[in-house]
């Protein structure tokens, strides 16, 4: 029989165990995400990527090195801990790996999906010096959807300590600062203005990137802590943030996000026939608009020009492609590399059929007798000096203006934070662009009053809207424990 090592020894042997028996997995390529084909999927709303298998999940997370310093984590703004939930993966202990993610992250089926982990976790991640970084994100997927279909009870409810905090808003923000909250034992309320909870992950983000079906199965983990969701409820109409103050809340976290369109200011955009992304979405998402049992009115299109180039305008395109449009347009005034949009939703739009016209800007939109859209005037563009977000002007070349056939615009140009809630409560500082204004512990200009997510940045991406409510959730707690 072998004598074991001494115990000095023991930690090289089983290092050296380690590198004979778990040796990673050296690829230098993700395990491809099996996916519907471009030609089937452009018309369906199913959801495009597929999802990991067991074994898929497997040899990719054999992929990590679990570098001591963990770049990776460093680059999420939830702070999930990707090594350790990675190696549970590879051990085949998923709900150990669920527990990992979710002690950080109340959303991980969402995240999995929408992420941009390119330039956060995975932009980090030392594989990616030399081949592709790890699929983090498919990973969180992956964990995220086994425990949905095998759930585990094993998660007993905090002891409640009595005090109530009133969350505005039912999107990423609101909803992670309403269950780090209720996870510390706090009686928390969610007032959302829309029929059903989810924000922008049900208004937003189409179908087939996002089933809703997931997005309320993280909705209802969330009521199983304990928090309780009142919909239809316009705070600056049906009550006030003063009056939730009044009824017995210690503190109000405002996560109402930024749903307020932007326009171009250009003529024609009040013909029949322009929209924007936030209406185009909204009307298909949420009210079911692609379902043919629902009566929403959806416009129906033939030559789409969807104008923007972030994560918006591809939804928009990527639907109306899906709602029977035979051409659509993303026109866009920078060049490709300058596109805000994920790169992955880039190239399945292209894969779809979405034609990009890149350097061009729309300058009038043109109507028929009956005042509907038969054209856009657009103009050619090149790229001058950077601007002050470090990316090249675009500038207009004189005499290049041509007439674009569509039927259809649908701006994408970004939103701004809805101003009904500032200007219905006392004392709450904006900025010039109506976001609200907070410190770093997301406090704003109230006693109290918290905020977090676009209703304070303007658009931008659901994960660090969920880091913010992170932080106005640890805030809050450490103001009324004070209290």
């Amino acid at each position: 029989m072998r004598t074991p090592p001494p115990d000095f020894l023991k930690g090289v042997y089983h290092r050296l165990l380690w590198l004979v028996i778990d040796m990673p997995n050296m690829s230098p390529n993700k395990v491809p995400m099996p996916e519907q084909e471009p030609s089937v999927r452009a018309r369906n709303f199913n959801e495009v990527t597929l999802g990991y298998t067991y074994e898929m999940a497997q040899e990719e997370a054999q992929r990590c090195l679990h570098c001591k310093n963990m770049p990776c984590v460093s680059g999420c703004p939830v702070g999930v801990r990707i090594p350790e939930f990675i190696a549970h993966i590879v051990s085949g202990s998923i709900d150990k790996a669920y527990d990992v993610i979710t002690s950080t992250n109340g959303l991980p089926a969402v995240c999995g999906r929408v992420c941009p982990q390119e330039n956060q976790c995975e932009g980090k991640c030392v594989r990616g010096l030399k081949g592709q970084p790890v699929g983090i994100g498919r990973l969180e997927r992956f964990t995220a959807d086994y425990m949905m279909k095998n759930p585990s009870d094993n998660h007993p409810l905090s002891p409640k300590n009595g005090h109530k905090v009133a969350v505005v808003g039912g999107g990423p923000s609101g909803l992670t600062c309403a269950g780090d909250l209720a996870r510390l034992g706090y009686n928390v309320t969610i007032f959302e203005a829309f029929h059903t909870a989810g924000g922008v992950l049900m208004y937003g983000i189409p179908e087939f990137r996002l089933p809703k079906d997931i997005v309320q199965k993280e909705i209802n983990s969330l009521k199983q802590l304990g928090v309780e969701i009142m919909t239809n409820m316009v705070i600056g109409k049906v009550l006030s943030v003063d009056e939730l103050m009044d009824m017995g809340f210690e503190a109000v976290f405002i996560g109402s996000g930024a749903g307020l369109p932007r326009f171009m200011g250009i003529e024609g955009e009040a013909l029949v026939g322009v929209c924007s992304a936030n209406e185009y979405l909204t009307r298909i998402n949420l009210m079911k608009g692609y379902l043919p049992d629902y009566d929403t009115p959806v416009i129906k299109s033939k030559a789409v020009a969807v104008v923007g180039g972030g994560n918006v305008a591809m939804d928009a395109a990527r639907s109306a492609l899906r709602m029977g449009a035979e051409k659509v347009y993303i026109v866009y005034r920078r060049s490709e590399d300058e596109m805000p949009a994920r790169r992955e939703e880039v190239n399945h739009a292209k894969d779809e059929g979405v034609t990009f016209l890149n350097l061009n800007n729309p300058v009038k939109i043109i109507g028929d007798e009956n005042g509907r859209v038969c054209s856009m005037q657009c103009i050619r563009m090149e790229l001058g000096e950077p601007d002050s977000s470090g990316r090249r002007s675009p500038v207009e070349i004189k005499g290049s203006e041509y007439l674009l056939d569509v039927d259809t615009v649908i701006m994408a140009i970004g939103t701004s934070p809805n101003p009904l809630i500032r200007t219905s409560t006392n004392g709450l500082l904006a900025n010039k662009k109506g976001c609200l204004v907070v410190n770093e512990d997301m406090l704003t200009s109230r006693e109290g009053i918290y905020a977090g997510g676009d209703t304070v940045t303007g658009a931008a991406t659901v994960i660090l809207a969920m880091g913010a409510g992170k932080t106005a959730a640890k805030s809050i707690d450490e103001y009324i424990t004070k209290h």
